[in-house]
This record gives C-alpha cells, structure tokens and sequence, in this order.
C-alpha cells in the first residue's frame, strides 16, 4: 500500500481520466462518489497532466458546452496533479500495456498511490500488473473496499 493509507492518512487514489469523466457527467454513480469522497476529504486523488489531457480532450468532443464546469472544478479540487513519468519508467508496464496505458500505470506507481482506479479492462484484466503493488479496481470495486475498511 502507498504512503497514505500507511500513515493513518485518506487512501490516495490515482483516478483514471474515465473514472473522472463518468463521475462529472453522472454524478449518481460510483464515479461520482468517489469525486465526492475526494471533495470530502475521505480519500486523496492524484492524477498526471496526461490525464487531464484526456479529461480535457473528452469533454471537448464529448460534452463541449461542460468545458467552463470541468474548468472550475479543476481549478477547485483538491486533486494532486504529478508530472508525466519519463519514457525510461514506463519501460516496464509497456509489455502488458499500451504505450499511453504504460505511462498512466508508471505514473500511478511513482506517485505512491494505493489505487488505481479505472473502468478500462486493459487494467482491471491484466494480472501481470499485479507486481506494481497498488490495488487496481473499477469504481464500484473501491467504493466496496471502502466500505469494508469503515466496518
């Protein structure tokens, strides 16, 4: 487990940019509540510039008329943002990934996260990422886990 949850501290999560997109255009669903979570203070998000290059990207062909709200939600969260990890880091996930995929894991990882969090099936159904040591699970799955850890 990262730094985070070992210290006493909220879990921190590493959002991919779906989790982000879903949870801003549906709030209702297990996205949104991890977006609330965060607002919260209950769990600490991070993602990289790549992502909210996604993030961005998709609510520009998707939802364009929603860029001024994802602006200010961006600019009002309390997400960290890490920097993209070099090419040299990504080397090791780039077997059992994408390139693009291989630098979201390599980021996630050297943020320390104690999640990843995706709906992405190159993630959730890839065992030999097992060996990063962070826990990767869709949104329901965290919520679940979660909900465990306050029981």
């Amino acid at each position: 487990m990262g730094a985070a949850a070992s210290k006493g501290r909220p879990p921190l999560v590493f959002l991919d940019s779906n989790v982000i997109f879903s949870g801003l255009h549906s709030p209702g669903g297990a996205p949104g509540t991890i977006l609330e979570l965060m607002l919260d203070g209950r769990i600490e998000v991070v993602v990289s510039s790549q992502i909210l290059e996604e993030v961005v990207r998709t609510f520009s062909k998707k939802l364009p008329q929603a860029l001024p709200a994802l602006r200010e939600f961006l600019l009002n969260s309390p997400m960290s943002v890490v920097s993209d990890p070099e090419p040299g880091d990504c080397r090791r996930w780039t077997g059992a990934l994408s390139t693009g995929d291989a630098s979201i894991m390599a980021a996630a990882v050297r943020a320390e996260s104690d999640f990843l969090v995706t709906g992405d099936s190159h993630f959730l159904k890839n065992d030999s990422l097992l060996k990063s040591g962070l826990s990767i699970c869709s949104p329901a799955q965290l919520l679940d886990i979660l909900e465990r850890r306050k029981s």
